[in-house]
């Protein structure tokens, strides 16, 4: 059963449910998040300021959710976790009931949701015997991602070029995963989905990086991660957070380049980082790529192979 909001029941759609990097707040749109829609069912990667409420307006309920995947603990990405996991559990809610793995750097995953389920103890007990709910703790699952041997050497200073290595798969999509370079966050992914209907890759946050161009060859969708660097050097910020920006961000420029090394369909720019028009987000990728190029909004709708209208 769908609600009146839910997505489509066959086929695959991407929804850019927050579209903005954090912890600062700088615009009206909600932290970073995105689902994955596959014939109903859903995968959502990262856990932004405002997803619960995004992915509830967005007709995605948790019964529905397949999985979920973190690409790094920045807490502009983990932030919202808590309160996913406990306004989408148990029958009352519409929400899960079964196992929900939640994949993500290890061994910092397992720790994290450990210390969340730990923290609600007591509320989870309560419901279990007020409301009849499952047990929370004995549902979500935490899976730590282990690094392939051809990651050897790598580190917060060093990205090896690598080969992208499955970590999850089911009926509906294989999931793969390569590391990114985000100093000092360590380790940092991007992820790709492929399904029957078409690919889509979550670059993470990331430099300008040839691991993203890897794991994004062919795919019908990248969804990327942008910064404006002129925002930030015009304002008043420490050296180190320029440093930050400069090393750990890729510019429009740079997503245009990695999305045409790797021959994508369609570049979708979220986790904004800064402020600029949609135009000047766009014109920056446009310098290197030819293809179709979407600013996203929050709670917008990518089917791959079609490029929504411009607002």
């Amino acid at each position: 059963m769908t609600t009146a909001n839910s997505p489509g029941s066959t086929g695959l759609q991407v929804i850019t449910l927050g579209t903005a990097a954090g912890p600062a707040i700088r615009s009206g749109a909600p932290g970073i998040a995105t689902a994955i829609v596959v014939d109903g069912g859903h995968y959502l990667v990262d856990f932004g300021l405002g997803c619960t409420r995004q992915a509830h307006a967005a007709g995605l309920r948790g019964r529905d959710l397949r999985a979920a995947f973190i690409t790094h603990l920045h807490s502009d990405h983990v932030g919202e976790l808590p309160a996913y996991l406990l306004w989408n559990w148990g029958a009352p809610v519409e929400g899960f009931v079964d196992d929900v793995p939640v994949h993500g750097p290890g061994p910092q995953t397992s720790a994290m949701v450990g210390h969340i389920l730990a923290a609600f103890d007591d509320d989870i007990s309560i419901r279990i015997v007020d409301e009849a709910r499952p047990d929370l703790r004995q549902i979500v699952r935490p899976v730590d991602l282990v690094l392939p041997p051809d990651a050897s050497g790598a580190g917060p200073d060093a990205t090896p070029v690598m080969r992208p290595f499955e970590i999850y798969r089911d009926e509906h999509v294989t999931v793969t995963a390569i590391l990114v370079q985000h100093p000092p966050v360590f380790p940092s992914f991007a992820f790709r989905f492929d399904t029957r209907y078409g690919s889509v890759v979550i670059s993470g946050d990331t430099a300008e990086c040839e691991n993203v161009a890897t794991l994004a060859t062919g795919a019908d969708l990248l969804v990327h991660e942008a910064v404006n660097l002129a925002y930030f050097a015009s304002g008043d910020f420490s050296a180190e957070f320029l440093n930050h920006q400069q090393i750990a961000h890729t510019t429009p420029d740079g997503v245009g380049r990695i999305a045409t090394a790797a021959g994508v369909g369609h570049v979708v720019l979220s986790h904004l980082a800064g402020i600029a028009t949609d135009a000047e987000w766009a014109a920056g990728v446009a310098s290197g790529f030819s293809g179709p190029i979407t600013v996203a909004q929050p709670g917008q709708i990518f089917v791959p192979g079609r490029v929504p209208a411009t607002r």
